[in-house]
C-alpha cells in the first residue's frame, strides 16, 4: 500500500470572546468569574490522528483574529471547533480565513453542530463540512484527501453546492485506538496558560473514556456527542500516558481526568488510582455525589487531591425533573465522608432548572453552606440544542431570551417561568456567591489557605480580584435591567 499523502491541516479554536473560555473541553461555554480555561482536548484528539497537523487555541493564548489570520496561507485543511455562544464568531473567522486563501479547505466541529449539521452548513457558503458525534477518525479521513461523499459522519457542500450527509459513523468501542494527547499538548500548547481555579497550576486534563449513564437533561457532552454508553480505555493505556506525561511535562502538578464521570465504573477507577500511586502524582476527577467510603479511601491513598461533586440543587425535586439520578441525604453522607478524609471538593450548582422557585433557589443556597465545598461554581441553566432540556424550554415556552451568553461572553440567564422571570435567576447567582464565600467561616479558611502557601496567596488574590470585578460587573447589569414582578 503507498503512503497516504496528508493534508496540511490546522486544527483551531477561533478568537471570540476576550477571555472566553469555550474550547473543545469546556462543558459551560462562557467567560467564566476568574480567568480560567480547559484543554481543547476534542481537538487535541484528531490533532494526534493527523501527522503533521498544528493546534491553535486563541483565547487562552490570547490570539486575535488578526494574529490567526496569516495562518491560513500555511494550510490546506482547517478544522475549527465551535459551540453554541460562539457560534456566529466563529463562522466569521471562517470566512476571513477563506479570504486569505480561497483554496483552504474549511470545515467546524463541536457539538452545537453535531446536532444541526445542515443548519450549520447554511450558515456560510465558505464551510465545506461539519461533521457528527465522534469526528476523531471522520476528520483524519478528509485530511487523508478522500473525497467528502466517501467519509462517514459528515454533512458537506457539494461542487454544486448542494448541502448532502453521509451515513453515520460508528461508535467508537476501542478507545485505546485513540492516541494520546499529551503529546499535542506539549508540542502546540502553553501550559501556564491554562488554569483552573481549584486545581493546582498548572494542570493538564484529559479524558480516559467517553460517555455518561446518567440521564441528565442539562447535560451537554453525552447528549450530543459522546453518548450514554461509558466506552473506557484500559488501566494500562491511562497509567501510560500519565507516566509519559510526567516526563514530557515535568511542571505539572495535578492531572484532573474529566470524563463525564470517571466513578462510573468503580472498580476499574480503583485499579487506574493504583497505577497513580506507583507513579507519584496527584490526581482529581469529576464524581457523582455517591461514591462510598471505601472508593474514596482508594482514590485518597493514591494520590486523589480533589473530586469536582454536581452537587446542582438543594431541592430533590429539582434533581428528580432533570433525572439526575442522586440523593440529597446520600450527597451529604457522601461529603461527610470526603472530609473525614480529606479530600477536597468543588461543588457545582445550576439555578434556573425546570421547577425551580424563590424557595428552591433558597433550598440550594442553604444546602451548599450546610454541606461547605472547599469551594463552588454557580451556574444559569443553558439549553443547548441538542439536550432534553432544550427541547422542554421550546415546548414549554420557557425561552425568555435568545443567546447563552452577553455581549461579554459571560453567560446570560435565558430560562424564565410564570412563577420566576430570567431576571430574578440571574440576580440570584450573585447572590448565592455572595452567601456562600462572604461568611466568616469560609472567609477564615480562605485566609488560612493563603498564609500556609505564599503560592496560593498570589494565586488566591489575583481570582479574588477577578472575583469582584465579576460581580461588580454583574451588578451594572442588574441595574440596567432590574428584575421583573412575579405574576403568581
Amino acid at each position: 500500500m503507498g503512503r497516504v499523502t496528508v493534508l496540511r491541516t490546522l486544527f483551531l479554536h477561533p478568537p471570540s470572546f476576550q477571555g472566553f473560555d469555550g474550547g473543545a473541553g469546556s462543558r459551560y461555554q462562557a467567560r467564566r468569574e476568574i480567568r480560567s480555561f480547559w484543554y481543547p482536548t476534542w481537538l487535541a484528539q484528531p490533532a494526534a490522528l493527523v501527522p503533521g497537523s498544528r493546534l491553535v487555541d486563541a483565547p487562552p493564548a490570547d490570539l486575535t483574529l488578526a494574529d490567526v489570520l496569516p495562518l491560513a496561507r500555511e494550510y490546506e485543511l482547517a478544522v475549527l471547533h465551535t459551540s453554541a455562544p460562539s457560534f456566529t464568531h466563529d463562522v466569521k473567522v471562517a470566512e476571513a480565513l477563506k479570504g486569505e486563501n480561497p483554496a483552504l479547505r474549511l470545515g467546524l466541529v463541536g457539538a452545537h453542530v453535531a446536532v444541526q449539521r445542515e443548519a450549520a452548513l447554511a450558515a456560510s457558503p465558505v464551510l465545506d463540512f461539519v461533521c457528527g458525534n465522534e469526528f476523531d477518525f471522520t476528520v483524519r479521513e478528509i485530511a487523508e484527501g478522500r473525497p467528502l461523499a466517501s467519509v462517514a459522519g459528515l454533512s458537506y457542500r457539494d461542487t454544486g453546492g448542494e448541502l448532502r450527509r453521509t451515513p453515520e459513523r460508528a461508535v467508537l468501542e476501542d478507545m485505546d485506538a485513540l492516541p494520546w494527547v499529551v503529546d499535542v499538548y506539549a508540542r502546540d500548547l502553553d501550559i501556564e496558560r491554562y488554569a483552573i481555579g481549584y486545581l493546582r497550576h498548572p494542570y493538564v486534563s484529559l479524558y480516559t473514556g467517553r460517555g455518561c449513564r446518567s440521564k441528565c437533561t442539562f447535560c451537554l457532552w453525552p447528549q450530543t456527542v459522546g453518548g450514554h454508553r461509558y466506552r473506557t480505555r484500559s488501566v494500562d493505556n491511562v497509567v501510560a500516558e500519565i507516566a509519559h506525561a510526567t516526563k514530557l511535562l515535568p511542571r505539572v502538578k495535578e492531572y484532573f481526568f474529566d470524563d463525564d464521570t470517571f466513578t462510573d465504573d468503580l472498580p476499574r477507577a480503583e485499579a487506574i488510582a493504583r497505577g497513580l500511586g506507583r507513579l507519584g502524582v496527584t490526581w482529581s476527577c469529576n464524581a457523582k455525589p455517591d461514591v462510598p467510603m471505601a472508593s474514596l479511601k482508594v482514590f485518597r491513598d493514591n494520590g486523589l487531591r480533589l473530586l469536582l461533586v454536581g452537587y446542582e440543587s438543594g431541592s430533590q425535586t429539582i434533581l428528580n425533573n432533570v433525572r439526575k439520578g442522586t440523593r440529597l441525604d446520600r450527597a451529604r453522607e457522601f461529603t461527610r465522608a470526603a472530609r473525614a478524609l480529606g479530600i477536597t471538593i468543588h461543588g457545582t450548582f445550576i439555578l434556573g432548572l425546570p421547577g425551580e422557585t424563590r424557595e428552591t433557589i433558597e433550598a440550594t443556597i442553604r444546602f451548599a453552606q450546610e454541606i461547605d465545598p472547599h469551594t463552588l461554581q454557580v451556574s444559569l441553566a443553558a439549553p443547548y440544542p441538542g439536550t432534553a432540556l432544550y427541547r422542554q424550554a421550546l415546548e414549554e415556552g420557557w425561552l425568555e431570551a435568545e443567546g447563552l451568553v452577553d455581549g461579554r461572553g459571560t453567560q446570560a440567564s435565558v430560562i424564565g417561568y410564570p412563577h420566576l422571570p430570567r431576571t430574578e435567576i440571574f440576580h440570584a447567582l450573585e447572590t448565592f456567591y455572595r452567601r456562600f464565600y462572604f461568611r466568616p467561616r469560609k472567609l477564615v479558611a480562605i485566609g488560612a489557605e493563603m498564609i500556609r502557601d505564599r503560592t496560593v496567596m498570589k494565586r488566591r488574590l489575583g481570582e479574588g480580584l477577578d472575583f469582584v470585578r465579576f460581580l461588580a460587573r454583574r451588578r451594572k447589569e442588574s441595574a440596567s435591567s432590574p428584575p421583573t414582578a412575579a405574576t403568581s
